[in-house]
């Protein structure tokens, strides 16, 4: 049975929702040209090729699925819970002419509609600030993934170095927002809304728990690397 999408997801969802035609735009300059190069180390975790299919999660416009396919010539099942999104993805892989090897399917993260070990990978981007149990979350990704196949996440990191952390303060506290109101049309909204979200993802659920509930959903060899100073975190591991 369906349950509705708790506060903290549905947040997520009207923040984003009107976002879908230029998000991929202004994601990277808000990023000062990362996330491009954050996604394509995503995909690079992945040991995958063309007889192989990968779950994309929390797929958003489609460009972790575009990347899997453009370096990985593989199939992707591309899933997210918001159909706006979806909507954007699925013309972006028609200008592609990747409708063959990606896949859409609205669905939460939480209810995977898959069955055990359907998948020979996954990736997975910006979503567990947005679930409400990370770690029952986390285990639902792991359980459609085949035993040996890699997970991978993409999330925003908090730079660890003091230097590199106040120059990430200062950007999000200042440069962020002051961003998002000069483009307007709903960054407004993200510009206040990410260094909260992302300080408060933190205090939550530090590093080093992330980790270990990354290993109890039943993912060994659980690795990470910090990319563009710390500002960009990606965790990767194999289910076991």
């Amino acid at each position: 049975m369906a349950h509705a999408a708790s506060p903290r997801t549905q947040v997520a969802l009207e923040l984003f929702a009107p976002l879908g035609p230029t998000y991929d735009r202004y994601a990277r300059l808000l990023s000062l040209g990362q996330d491009p190069r954050w996604r394509r180390f995503l995909v690079d975790r992945l040991e995958v090729g063309p007889d192989n299919t990968v779950i994309d999660v929390a797929a958003g416009t489609g460009a972790v699925a575009l990347e899997l396919v453009r370096r990985k010539a593989c199939s992707v099942v591309a899933v997210d819970q918001s159909p706006e999104m979806l909507a954007v993805a699925r013309r972006r892989i028609m200008l592609a002419a990747a409708t063959r090897q990606i896949r859409l399917a609205e669905a939460r993260a939480e209810a995977l509609p898959f069955e055990d070990g359907a998948f020979d990978a996954l990736t997975v981007t910006y979503l567990l600030r947005y679930v409400d149990d990370p770690a029952a979350t986390l285990a639902e990704l792991a359980r459609v993934v085949r035993g040996g196949g890699t997970l991978a996440s993409l999330e925003f990191g908090i730079p660890v170095s003091p230097p590199a952390r106040a120059l990430w303060e200062l950007y999000t506290g200042v440069g962020l927002p002051a961003a998002g109101r000069v483009i307007g049309a709903g960054w407004r909204e993200v510009g206040d809304f990410l260094r909260g979200s992302i300080k408060n993802f933190y205090e939550r659920l530090p590093l080093d728990r992330q980790l270990a509930l990354w290993r109890a959903a039943g993912v060994e060899d659980v690795r990470f690397r910090r990319l563009s100073l710390g500002g960009g975190i990606v965790i990767w591991g194999r289910r076991a």
